[in-house]
Parts: structure tokens; C-alpha cells; sequence
């Protein structure tokens, strides 16, 4: 009737996916609607699987109509289709179809495919290593410009005809508070 083995038959006993009359028989109607509801189209061959191809919006509907599927499944399914720029209404009864799912599991497919083509190519970069590097050239930065005042104070100094030591004091001060001031900024490498 469904144009399938006797052997998918027999998997689909031993899976529950189609149940079995008290007797050992299988009424072939409870059995159809049984393979309909609990099958994965994907895995499907043959002309029943070419007239569900046909027939898109019916599966859609049928794959509503299955058991609900839990809240956290159904927040990654519509956080991961809303990433791709998709419709994150679900379906009725806050209820996933299995094609919404199998679409969110390709588009995620996609952003890891993504993601590790432009870690190949040289386009994303280990973030704790860009911070350290940050933190590192702000220290040098910071430590270049604490040696400055020792350095150019003399000549300042022998130039406007002061004390050395007190121009010296003078800069070092100024030159603390306004570090300490460039300290504040944060950068956010999120």
C-alpha cells in the first residue's frame, strides 16, 4: 500500500513508530496515519515520498498536529532561524514542525560553516588573544609615557631656567592624573 519492504515495516514495529493489533495483525489505516505522523519525510522513497514532496503545506499542517515539543526547543529553534533573518512566529500552540526544525538545524549548519571559513581564511581572530594584546601594548604605552618626565626634565628644565627636579615633579604629577584619567576607557571586545 505505501510501496515499501516488508523489512521497513517490520523496523517501524520494533521503533513503536506504527503499532500492532492485540491479535499480531496491523490494521492498514491506523498503521498509514501512524507512518504519516512519525516518519521523517526526509527518509522517505519511492511515490509516496515523491506525492509528499507535492503536497508541502499538508506536511506542514500534519507536523503541527504532533506532540508538543518542549519550551527550550522551541526558544533555540526560533533564536536560531530570528539570527538568519527568518519568521520566528511558531507553530500553532507553540508547537515546532519538524521542518521548522530541520530548517533551523540547516541554518545553523550554515553559521558554523560560515564561522570556520572565516577562521581559515584569517578573518576572525582568538578573542582572549586580541585582548591580551591590547592589555600588553596599553601597558607598554603606559610604561613608555611613566619614563618620559625623567627623561626630558633637564632640558625642560635648562630651557625655562627652573629646577630640574621640581619640573620633574611637576610633569610626573600631571602626567599620573592624566593616565589615570585614559585608564577609564574600556574596550569591549565582544
Amino acid at each position: 500500500m505505501r510501496g515499501v519492504s516488508d523489512m521497513a515495516v517490520r523496523k517501524a514495529i520494533a521503533s513503536g513508530r506504527i503499532s500492532v493489533e492485540a491479535d499480531g495483525t496491523i490494521d492498514p489505516a491506523k498503521a498509514d496515519a501512524e507512518w504519516e505522523r512519525q516518519t521523517d519525510p526526509a527518509k522517505q522513497r519511492g511515490v509516496h515520498a515523491q506525492a509528499l514532496g507535492t503536497r508541502t503545506a499538508a506536511g506542514t499542517a500534519r507536523a503541527a498536529a504532533t506532540k508538543p515539543v518542549p519550551k527550550a526547543a522551541i526558544d533555540a529553534v526560533n533564536a536560531t532561524l530570528g539570527d538568519a533573518g527568518r519568521d520566528t512566529t511558531s507553530g500553532a500552540g507553540g508547537e515546532v514542525s519538524f521542518l521548522r526544525a530541520r530548517m533551523a538545524n540547516e541554518v545553523l549548519k550554515a553559521q558554523t560553516a560560515r564561522v570556520r571559513l572565516e577562521k581559515m581564511k584569517g578573518e576572525l581572530i582568538n578573542r582572549a588573544r586580541a585582548t591580551n594584546s591590547v592589555f600588553d601594548l596599553a601597558r607598554r604605552e603606559r610604561d613608555a609615557w611613566l619614563n618620559w618626565p625623567p627623561r626630558v626634565a633637564a632640558n625642560m628644565a635648562a630651557e625655562l631656567g627652573v629646577e630640574a627636579h621640581a619640573l620633574e615633579q611637576v610633569l610626573d604629577r600631571y602626567l599620573r592624573a592624566h593616565l589615570a584619567d585614559m585608564a577609564e576607557v574600556k574596550i569591549d571586545l565582544r
